[in-house]
């Protein structure tokens, strides 16, 4: 049997987790409060692309209940052209109706007024409780703060990433510096993280000279073995949106391949550290399949591991129960021989060939936060990753509770 290393789709690149959107020459942020949150914390964030090229690629959420705000800016990103993300956090702006889409477009009026930008060059993002309008005096009066507090330096990058956060607990960033050029970028998100993206807002920036579509192409590609493969809790939020805006100022045409994968390496650490702030998530779990007949089928056996309630209980009381895996794995249409499958959990084989394996009290769960579950079908050739946390008392609290 093959050894397989931790499951990084963009192998080893350097990312930088101390910077953020600002990393990226041409671009300026801010963070500020504004006053949609009644908690008094940083609510509204501005990321502006100065040029000289304004090229945008952007992935938004499959739900079919969207957000205002992701009906707004799937029109504005369609030409490939963008110049400033406005993202507020406190209130989605999601099933508000046509008043929820106006305020919406009138945000992105304001923005475009405040910089000299036309309405349709402005992507606006929103993350919040579900069901309420947004505040629009609230927006009118906290644009012009926001605007005056842009900056190209580290400071505003760390802002930005922090107005936008809704239950997390830290900002996420991530940064890479290529020949001569830099991708960066910001995420919010801490539950609701499924495929389709996540409660999750994600802004990239690239000093790159990149033609919309390469961006596109990149970050999809990027999105597929990312963000999109980052279960936490198998909900789908109504709000999803990764914005991936370049500048070209750094005067730098990277080769195509490079690029792509300073992309996904960026979105990978940012994806990762969704997991690590998960709600109330007490470990961190990388569910590999192996010898699939196809990646698909790969990807549909981890995944139906990392939504399994009883699985992820499980770890959340250290009990490596590959019962649990294994009856997950047989929900699925992968082919395989259920009298073949091997499962290993933290390096140990507790289950070979469909029964039991190892001892299992060879594994310790409770002395790192990280586990690492492989299953090995031996039915094919291709794997898959899907990353996802345990199921915890706290998880269940916080969200039993997030609208009172």
């Amino acid at each position: 049997m093959r050894a397989y290393p931790s499951q990084n789709p963009a192998g080893t690149l350097t990312i930088d987790t101390a910077r953020g959107v600002t990393a990226a020459r041409g671009f300026r942020a801010s963070g500020t409060t504004a006053g949609f949150k009644d908690s008094g914390t940083p609510d509204l964030a501005l990321v502006v692309n100065d040029g000289p090229q304004h090229a945008v690629a952007a992935v938004y959420t499959t739900n079919r209940i969207s957000a205002a705000p992701v009906q707004w800016s799937r029109a504005v990103t369609a030409d490939g052209r963008a110049t400033a993300v406005v993202l507020n956090s406190g209130g989605a702006n999601a099933c508000t109706g046509a008043q929820g889409f106006q305020a919406a477009h009138r945000t992105a009026e304001l923005v475009g007024e405040a910089l000299g930008t036309g309405a349709g060059d402005v992507v606006v993002c929103s993350t919040g409780l579900i069901g309420v309008q947004l505040p629009m005096d609230v927006m009118e009066a906290g644009l012009a703060p926001a605007v005056e507090a842009l900056a190209d330096d580290a400071a505003a990058g760390v802002a930005a990433a922090r107005a936008i956060m809704t239950t997390d607990s830290v900002p996420k960033l991530a940064a890479h510096e290529g020949g001569g050029w830099t991708v960066a970028g910001m995420a919010k998100g801490a539950g609701m993280l499924a495929p389709g993206l996540a409660t999750m807002l994600v802004v990239l920036t690239t000093d790159a000279e990149v033609s919309s579509d390469a961006l596109q192409w990149a970050l999809q590609d990027a999105v597929k073995v990312t963000f999109n493969r980052t279960d936490s809790d198998g909900c789908m939020s109504t709000n999803d949106t990764v914005v991936l805006l370049a500048s070209g100022a750094s005067g730098v045409r990277p080769d195509e391949f490079e690029f792509g994968q300073a992309v996904t390496a960026v979105c990978h650490s940012l994806a990762q550290q969704l997991i690590h702030d998960a709600e109330g998530a007490a470990h961190d779990i990388e569910i590999t399949t192996v010898n699939a007949v196809t990646e698909s089928q790969a990807e549909d056996v981890s995944r139906s591991v990392a939504r399994s309630n009883l699985f992820k209980t499980a770890i959340f009381g250290n009990d490596p129960n590959w019962g649990r895996v294994l009856s997950a794995v047989g929900t699925t249409d992968a082919a395989f021989d259920p009298d073949r499958i091997d499962v290993t959990i933290n390096g140990v084989t507790v289950c070979r060939d469909g029964a039991i394996g190892d001892a299992r009290e060879g594994v310790d769960l409770a002395a790192d936060r990280r586990v690492t579950v492989l299953i090995d079908l031996k039915a094919g050739d291709a794997d898959a990753t899907v990353w996802t946390n345990d199921l915890t008392h706290d998880y269940v609290e916080e969200n039993s509770a997030y609208s009172t």
